[in-house]
C-alpha cells in the first residue's frame, strides 16, 4: 500500500470511531424528567393518539407494538 492509501484508511477508521462514540450518552436520573416531558412527544394531539390506539387494539383483538411492550393477549 502506498502512503496515501494508508492515510485514507487511518482517517476513515478514525472518523468511524468518532461517529460511533458520539451517540453514547449517560442520562442521570434527575435529567430524565426533562426527557419525559409532554413537549418531547412527536404527536401533536396525544388524546387522539390514545383514542386511535385503543380503537385499533379493539379492532385487531391485540395490543402492544405502539410504545408499550406487551404480548398480543390483550393484557398490559
Amino acid at each position: 500500500m502506498t502512503l496515501s492509501t494508508t492515510r485514507i484508511l487511518v482517517l476513515a477508521a478514525g472518523l468511524a470511531a468518532v461517529l460511533s462514540f458520539s451517540g453514547c450518552a449517560t442520562v442521570e436520573p434527575w435529567q430524565r424528567g426533562r426527557l419525559a416531558h409532554r413537549a418531547m412527544t412527536f404527536d401533536a394531539d396525544p388524546g387522539m393518539v390514545s383514542y386511535m390506539t385503543h380503537w385499533q387494539e379493539a379492532r385487531e383483538g391485540s395490543s402492544g407494538g405502539f410504545g408499550v411492550q406487551s404480548g398480543g393477549c390483550g393484557c398490559k
